[in-house]
């Protein structure tokens, strides 16, 4: 977490996030989400696939950049996203998701009514919907990833973003994106309906 003052004087509270280097450990993502990307240099393409010092740092940077560019993306359509900042080599900075110094709840930990929960079940369905109709699923959606601040739902963490349509596993990764969140939504009382809502969420970026 990092404090900046702004010019008017008032200071705002920012997200770092920095993903880790071949120097401080290795750094590992299944390449399930990456299927399609591609780099433009083939000794980049190497260093990738033989997981040496410098490709292992390479996959950091590469990782914060897709974050960066997935959120700056996102926001610009509307999905409930932190404001992207800056990307700087390993490093995002992003909006803070909190009161004061203290971050939202992640969706794991809430508990309300069951018009709350309800109604936070309707907020999670419309943001994958953003995200299907330009042709994405989050790719690792859970109730750990999206934080709920004064009853509003934000998704984090969305490196490994998945181009439904171009990536092999895009439509099975968006279809368990939509099981785990319903199978929280489901123990907490509301009916949902995970493969009524993956078709729904399919077509939508298939007719876009």
């Amino acid at each position: 977490m990092i404090e900046r003052a702004e010019p008017d004087g008032r200071s705002v509270l920012l997200a770092a996030k920095r993903y880790r280097s071949a120097e401080t450990s290795d750094f590992r993502r299944s390449s399930q989400y990456t299927e399609g990307r591609r780099t433009r240099r083939s000794r980049d393409s190497r260093a990738l696939q033989k997981k040496s010092t410098y490709g292992r740092a390479l996959s950091a940077g590469l990782w914060a950049g897709a974050e960066f560019s997935a959120l700056s993306e996102l926001y610009e359509r509307g999905a409930p996203v932190p404001y992207p900042v800056q990307v700087d080599n390993t490093e995002v900075l992003m909006e803070f998701i909190g009161e004061g110094h203290v971050a939202a709840p992640r969706l794991a930990s809430v508990r309300g009514t069951p018009s709350e929960t309800a109604e936070l079940w309707q907020q999670v369905v419309e943001l994958m919907r953003v995200f299907a109709r330009a042709g994405y699923a989050h790719g690792d959606l859970s109730p750990y990833n999206l934080l709920v601040q004064n009853g509003r739902v934000m998704v984090i963490d969305v490196p490994q973003i998945v181009d439904i349509v171009s990536n092999p596993r895009g439509i099975e990764l968006l279809e368990r994106d939509c099981r785990n969140v319903s199978s929280w939504f489901q123990r907490h009382g509301v009916d949902c309906d995970p493969e009524a809502l993956a078709g729904e969420l399919i077509a939508d970026a298939f007719g876009r």
